[in-house]
């Protein structure tokens, strides 16, 4: 004849909660009261840093140790009006549309949890219209150095031959997370305004979407603080 022992009263919490955390994360709804969604783009956006973080670190390394002369951003990414040279003028004006861009997103989530799609839709277009504006900028920015600079991923005329790898790397790379992010923002709103969100949840709607896009975009900005800071102004 067999016998079941009776879990003790100081095991018994702890399959309890074992017994909670199976069900959350089986359950396909959220894990630790985080959407899915939510926690797959922070796992995404981890993945992301540690990428980024790599290839700056990778940056710095390289220009520390050449023995090269480095060139001088001021003068590389310079911009002629007129006949005035102004230094970074370019750069400026990509960093300014890309931190407004932040801007007009923040809104976007904010008209977002109170339901108002048609408005959060509008200002997430303005937000992919200026992640449009940041990337010409960049496509103007990448022919003016390799038509008129000679600036090749294998050397430049100006200096260190680093320079072109690591600068077509690094901006290229984040470049074609700010084109994603565009085609994800047009593709948000566009399912905004056709109501797709609308009757998802238990509250009659679930813009949670919005908020989700809204951390991808976020944290291309704050990646740019850094290549502009480490690329532009050392």
């Amino acid at each position: 004849m067999s016998m079941t022992t009776a879990p003790s009263p100081a095991t018994a919490p702890v399959a309890g909660r074992w017994r909670q955390l199976v069900a959350d994360w089986s359950s396909d709804r959220q894990a630790f009261q985080v959407s899915w969604g939510k926690a797959m783009m922070w796992i995404f956006l981890l993945s992301d840093t540690f990428i980024f973080s790599c290839f700056l670190i990778g940056y710095m390394t390289v220009r520390i140790s050449s023995t090269i002369p480095w060139p001088n951003p001021s003068l590389v990414f310079g911009l002629k009006i007129g006949s005035t040279e102004v230094p970074l003028l370019l750069i400026a004006i990509m960093t300014f549309v890309l931190i407004s861009s932040s801007g007009t997103m923040a809104m976007a989530v904010n008209f977002a949890y109170r339901r108002e799609r048609v408005k959060a839709a509008i200002l997430m277009i303005a937000t992919a219209g200026f992640g449009v504006c940041f990337v010409s900028m960049q496509v103007f920015e990448w022919s003016k150095l390799i038509l008129q600079e000679g600036v090749r991923p294998w050397g430049n005329p100006m200096g260190a031959p680093q320079f072109g790898s690591t600068f077509f790397m690094i901006t290229g790379f984040h470049g074609l997370h700010v084109t994603a992010g565009v085609i994800y923002l047009i593709t948000v709103a566009v399912r905004l305004l056709r109501g797709r969100y609308d009757a998802v949840g238990k509250s009659g709607g679930n813009y949670q979407i919005v908020e989700i896009a809204g951390l991808y975009w976020h944290f291309v900005d704050l990646v740019w603080v850094f290549i502009f800071a480490l690329f532009y102004l050392w």
